[in-house]
């Protein structure tokens, strides 16, 4: 499928995996440096972002590993559709640490068109049981790093650490 984010940013499904293998060597590396989830799950939730991804559904993705109920480390990807403002940088950088009772929280967040509707048809095709949440994903007790950028022609995540 082909997709126009304006009259002169074009991307393909084969962009945003492009892309999203980026987002799955990061989400693979934090769940085996911290143990907070298992491979396998960090696979699924890989899976569940490259699909909301090409149906137009993902807006932001929000990983923050918890020790017990305080934050230790934070990373957000925001889908940016001009992807050719980013410079793509490989997948990694700081090492997420092991914590006692660690717990990687992932928070997605949709665009506006992933109504109702939308949930009904995408929720067979997804392998999490995603819910509703009001957690804070504001980090506002860590500290803002450097982050990444990760793009194919017009589709990109623009990545935002946040650690202690």
């Amino acid at each position: 499928m082909t997709y126009t984010a304006s009259d002169t940013y074009t991307y393909t499904d084969t962009d945003i995996e492009k892309v999203m293998r980026r987002f799955t060597a990061d989400i693979v590396m934090i769940a085996q440096s911290t143990g907070a989830i298992t491979e396998a799950k960090a696979r699924e939730y890989a899976h569940d972002m490259e699909t909301l991804a090409k149906n137009g559904y993902l807006k932001k993705v929000d990983l923050t590993l918890l020790s017990g109920i305080n934050e230790v480390r934070a990373t957000q990807y925001t889908v940016n559709t001009v992807g050719s403002d980013l410079t793509s940088s490989r997948p990694g950088g700081v090492m997420w640490p092991r914590v006692p009772s660690p717990d990687l929280r992932v928070i997605v967040f949709h665009t506006d068109a992933y109504d109702a509707v939308a949930r009904e048809v995408m929720k067979p095709k997804l392998k999490i049981g995603w819910t509703p949440t009001r957690a804070d994903t504001s980090h506002s007790g860590l500290t803002n790093g450097v982050g990444r950028d990760y793009a194919s022609n017009g589709w990109g995540l623009q990545r935002k650490d946040f650690g202690q």
